[in-house]
């Protein structure tokens, strides 16, 4: 049996405020690399791991309810794509699948496979199953489509429009016919929306002193669709300027997630009034759409039609600085960690 090094990120005590690197440790344990005699299990190598913006809630004390949280001294769960399988006494699974899932912020993972995708396409960059093709592109078009039920001409406002989900959102809004704007963090970003994603507007939102006259000066007729990815003071003002039966998809709530006493949104009234459909989800409630969502955006990807950015981080050492430089704004694009290329 061959046992080697199987670097790890460990939580190292519960976060409290704004994630620190120091909250988690790199460490290198080991594992054999064989199937226990009779296990259903797969053995994994990671390849590519995926940054999200919902991993710190998942490292507090209290986390969200019916979520599971991790624990000080346990490995760091994530959804990775761009998994190898070096074994599997699992019969849907056989060695030298690609995959993409559930595992561990390590380098090789033992799971079972309850939730886990094989890739049939390999004709794309795999780095693209941590994203556009993996849950923040399911996330986009679950939400946009399913529950923002857009309709060609209508008014689409995106917040953290240049992250792994909204770049996505704004270009499904474009090819469905709608006026888009977004809203981004730097001149950098606001300049990535408008000239290679295809925004009709885009405003650096720490530029901005009045949200509310912001948005009426980019939607004087008001918002149709809102997907929301930051809470806070944009929602307040966001919530002044939707339409009637206007949409709100809530995907996160990223300018919320680190504060110890979140702020409140006094606007809420006008959801009542213009009968606004605001609707919370999570990307497992829609994977059953999985098979429709890959017919709907292959065609675009291998036609140039929609684009995706990529921020990369080499090795897994490096987990830590990356996943806390998404809530700085660091990242440019989706934030992906190589593990290994091959």
């Amino acid at each position: 049996m061959t046992q080697v090094r199987n670097k790890q990120v460990i939580l190292r005590d519960y976060v409290s405020g704004f994630p620190k690197e120091s909250d988690m440790n790199v460490v290198e344990g080991t594992i054999t690399l064989k199937l226990p005699e009779g296990s259903n299990e797969v053995l994994l190598k990671n390849l590519y791991l995926s940054c999200d913006p919902y991993m710190v809630a998942l490292m507090r004390k209290m986390g969200p309810e019916g979520f599971q949280t991790y624990t000080p001294g346990s490995v760091t769960i994530n959804r990775v794509r761009g998994v190898k399988i070096l074994e599997s006494g699992h019969p849907n699974y056989k060695k030298g699948d690609l995959v993409w899932g559930f595992t561990k912020w390590e380098e090789y993972s033992l799971v079972t496979p309850t939730v886990l995708f094989k890739i049939e396409h390999t004709d794309v960059p795999l780095s693209y199953y941590t994203g556009i093709l993996g849950m923040p592109g399911m996330t986009a078009y679950a939400g946009f489509f399913e529950l923002g039920s857009p309709k060609k001409g209508e008014n689409v406002f995106v917040s953290a429009a240049s992250g792994a989900v909204g770049q996505l959102v704004g270009q499904f809004a474009k090819l469905t016919g709608c006026y888009v704007v977004g809203s981004a963090g730097s001149k950098e970003k606001v300049d990535l929306l408008k000239n290679k994603l295809g925004f009709d507007e885009a405003f650096n939102y720490k530029e901005e002193s009045d949200l509310n006259a912001t948005f009426k000066r980019y939607f004087p007729e008001g918002i149709d669709i809102y997907f929301e990815n930051v809470g806070g003071k944009t929602l307040d003002a966001v919530l002044l300027n939707m339409k009637v039966h206007g949409r709100i998809p809530v995907c996160g709530m990223i300018s919320q997630y680190n504060l110890t006493q979140p702020e409140g949104v006094t606007n809420l009234a006008n959801i009542i009034f213009k009968r606004v459909c605001m609707q919370g989800f999570t990307v497992g409630d829609f994977y059953h759409l999985y098979p429709k969502f890959l017919d709907f955006i292959l065609p675009h990807i291998k036609e140039g039609k929609i684009m995706y950015v990529e921020d990369i981080d080499e090795g897994l050492e490096n987990g830590p600085g990356a996943l806390v430089g998404l809530y700085s704004g660091r990242n440019f694009g989706k934030q992906v960690l190589v593990v290994a290329r091959d």
